[in-house]
Parts: C-alpha cells; structure tokens; sequence
C-alpha cells in the first residue's frame, strides 16, 4: 500500500501524542521534501520535530514533476502542491490531506482523499481506540478545526 501525506495529518496526529496510529494502520509513509520541510521547521505552534525526527516509517521522496507543482502553487503551499504530484506520481492508495483548498485541488485531478478524520475512524475500527469523542475533543483543543456538522458525521460513522 502506498501512503503519501501532506504535513496537516501528521502534525495533527503529533499534537495529540497518536503519530503512532500512521505506520500501524498503513506502514511506511512517504511525504515529499516541502511536506518534510514544513514538519521539520521548529514552531511553538506545531508538535515537537523529533516527533518525525525518529520516524523510520516517514520516508522523503521527491517529486518529478516539478511543472505540475508550479502549476498548484498559483493557489496552494508547497507542501500541498507537492504531496498532490507525488500521490499521482506514485499512484498513491491512500493520499492523506486535511486542507480544503488542497482537497477540492486533489479532487479536480482525480486525487481521491483521505485525512486526520479518516485515520481517525480508521484507528477505531482497527480497535486502537474506544471513544472517538474524546480523540475529537483532544484535535479540536489543539486548534484542529471541525464544523458540528461533521464532527457529528465523523460521531455517526464510528
């Protein structure tokens, strides 16, 4: 199975101590170099590196098609534009993403998308969790941000 992801799942996961969930659930992760830029890069306000630093499941894999992500970058960051490529690129299984515009992005290429709200109910179907309630109550008190209505779809799914 092939898994590339952008740096929102991974930093949500991080900010609420479950990173782990990823290699369990899918194995080895592959993140293009601006993902691994970004995670990378030291900020009060994203979890610790060496969260990422001793990841042996995280593996930095470039990407090919440089014009493609010229192309996203006239509306997305780096990392999304990247991670967008590579998951064409590798024909990617599961290509992880929580931000809208890279997801509409995504979705006009034939991306189709996962992310933190997918792993999550994922993790609770693989009984890894109990209590999908208090994981999305634990994201939101990190800044992760959720309407009520699909907080109460991601409640109706697990």
């Amino acid at each position: 199975m092939t898994v590339v992801s952008n740096a929102g799942p991974l930093i949500a996961l991080a900010r609420i101590r479950e990173i782990e969930w990823l290699p369990h659930l899918y194995g080895d992760i592959l993140i293009p170099e601006a993902v691994h830029r970004e995670i990378m890069t030291p900020d009060k306000k994203r979890a610790g590196v060496d969260t990422f630093v001793n990841a042996a499941w995280l593996h930095v894999e470039p990407v090919s098609e440089q014009a493609a992500v010229s192309q996203l970058r006239s509306t997305l960051d780096a990392g999304e534009s990247e991670a967008i490529v590579l998951a064409l690129e590798r024909e990617a299984d599961i290509p992880l993403m929580d931000e809208a515009l890279g997801r509409r992005a995504a979705d006009a290429r034939g991306v189709a998308l996962s992310g933190t709200l997918g792993v999550l109910l994922l993790a609770k179907e693989e009984k890894l969790i109990d209590d999908v309630t208090s994981v999305l109550d634990r994201l939101i008190s990190t800044g992760f941000r959720i309407g009520d209505a699909l907080y109460e779809f991601v409640l109706e799914q697990a």
